[in-house]
């Protein structure tokens, strides 16, 4: 049996997908004291009678983040969201300061795999240094590097077996997808056990190319569904055609041209290591989905 660690356990990002994860299965695993870090408090009321402590912080403000973390031991930062370059790192900086300051001593971090010079992803470099930040913060730490969420393909998946044809601009790219689930898991298992410093890979069983996407899709409608390989720059009109801002259009089709270039290829045994369970395949992940996927569109 694995020594579960002492807390203040702390969550960054409680109120988001993840977070809310993350916490449900440390209360499972009857890890704690913990401390839900989140910009709206409010959002979390129905953990408290489970005994988390919620409490307002802003990575985007540093004067808040000295209470927020005062106290804890080791702490959980997922990655914010913003899109905008360069605005991610600004705001990791801060809770990594703060962190520092308030003593913290295993910091767990949800970063992207091959942070490198040359992979396209646009947020990249905001990785790469907040990796090195953490590195450099004396804290232990375990710096998680998370594939591509399968969960992503859900938000596509059903206009692609509503159209008939599923289009990306990944060319025969393969991709280690990972639901959001696992990563839940793998952050959940770090926070509560590890007490080295690591960086692992997180990622499905399997890296698939976005035609084994398409036949997954295919068997779920039971309809034949080809993969309609298009170009990067055909994508990121299409999706400004359909309301995205450009650098968030920017942004996602950055994915497709890591994919493209092989940068997104990782499949490791790193989260059956660490957690005892190997992730679950993008085809059992779509196909318990089936009902969204199938569902008509929203208008």
């Amino acid at each position: 049996m694995t020594t579960l660690q002492k807390g203040p356990l702390i969550v960054t990002g409680a109120s988001g997908q993840l977070g809310r994860q993350v916490i449900a299965k440390l209360i499972e695993a009857g890890a704690g004291p913990i401390i839900a870090i989140t910009r709206s408090p409010e959002k979390l009321a129905d953990l408290a009678d489970k005994g988390v402590e919620a409490r307002k912080g802003d990575f985007n403000d540093a004067a808040t983040l000295g209470a927020a973390f005062a106290g804890g031991k080791r702490m959980l930062i997922i990655s914010t969201d913003d899109l905008e370059p360069g605005k991610r790192l600004a705001a990791h900086s801060n809770a990594i300061a703060a962190a520092k300051e308030a003593g913290i001593e295993h910091i767990v971090y949800t970063s992207l795999v091959s942070p490198v010079a040359g992979n396209p992803v646009t947020f990249t470099p905001d990785h790469k240094d907040t990796e090195a930040m953490i590195m450099a913060s004396g804290a232990t730490y375990t710096i998680l590097r998370n594939n591509l969420y399968a969960d992503l393909l859900l938000m596509g998946g059903g206009q692609s077996i509503g159209m008939g044809q599923h289009f990306a601009a990944a060319a025969q790219g393969r991709t280690g997808y990972v639901t959001r689930a696992d990563c839940a898991r793998a952050a959940a298992v770090a926070l509560m056990q590890e007490t080295e410093s690591r960086t692992l890979d997180i990622t499905g069983p399997a890296a698939i190319t976005q035609g084994d996407v398409a036949a997954i899709f295919s068997e779920i409608s039971d309809k034949d569904i080809p993969y309609i390989p298009i170009s990067n720059d055909d994508l990121r009109q299409a999706m400004v055609g359909n309301g995205l801002p450009d650098f968030m259009a920017v942004a996602f089709a950055s994915f497709d041209e890591a994919m493209a270039q092989g940068y997104m290829d990782i499949a490791s045994d790193d989260l059956a290591e660490l957690t005892g369970e190997p992730g679950q395949s993008v085809r059992d992940f779509l196909i318990e989905n089936k009902a969204a996927l199938l569902a008509p569109p929203q208008h």
